[in-house]
């Protein structure tokens, strides 16, 4: 049986759930009513935290889903992703424009990673 571990496991959802040498994350949001940039900032070192928790870091990641509420903070957005992302460890990556939980969210990152 594969052992699955629950990281800042709440009610509704956990922020990070590993199993078989993956790691799958939330959705992570930042405070709302930020810019972009500064929520996409603020993102990435959840991130960050949330896979040093889980055994793994981000030149692990393979997928990253990003959700935008308007796209035309896509560029503010991708300043601070290209900033982050370790050079030749670029994720596949898809991103798009939705309604987020609140109005104030502007971006919300979702990752997969392996161990």
């Amino acid at each position: 049986m594969t052992d699955i571990k629950r990281i800042e496991c709440g009610q509704r959802m956990s922020q990070a759930v590993v199993a078989n040498g993956t790691v799958w994350l939330a959705g992570q949001v930042a405070e709302p009513g930020k810019p972009a940039a500064d929520q996409t900032r603020a993102i990435l070192a959840q991130i960050d935290t949330l896979l040093k928790k889980a055994g793994t870091d981000k030149t692990r990641i393979v997928s990253a889903q990003i959700w935008m509420a308007d796209m035309a903070d896509f560029a503010a957005m991708n300043a601070v992703w290209d900033a982050w992302v370790p050079q030749g460890h670029a994720p596949a990556r898809a991103t798009g424009e939705s309604k987020l939980a609140t109005p104030d969210y502007k971006v919300e990152i979702i990752v997969t990673a392996l161990l």
